[in-house]
């Protein structure tokens, strides 16, 4: 019984990444197709660090690969949203 919770455990843990990822999409979207500022720079500036940190830490302390699946789509969505919110920001300046 243990083992398949922990299986059911370890398949919904990897389902997180794509989940996150889809919840950004939204986002993602307003900034890169419709142009429209939706994302605080700021808060994705602390995310995209906390992101990449726990990317980081998963590829050097932790060694362990599903993690890394997760904490990598986590933080590229982030930086995705970050880059698109500054690119637009300043486009908008000009």
């Amino acid at each position: 019984m243990q083992e398949l919770s922990s299986q059911i455990l370890i398949i919904a843990y990897g389902a997180t990444g794509f989940l996150s990822f889809i919840a950004y999409w939204p986002t993602i979207a307003d900034l890169y197709f419709h142009k429209k500022q939706s994302a605080n720079i700021s808060s994705y500036a602390l995310w995209s660090s906390s992101t990449g940190i726990a990317f980081l830490y998963s590829i050097v302390i932790l060694k362990d690969l599903l993690l890394r699946i997760v904490m990598g789509i986590n933080f590229s969505a982030c930086l995705i949203i970050l880059f698109l919110s500054i690119r637009l920001k300043l486009k908008r300046r000009n």
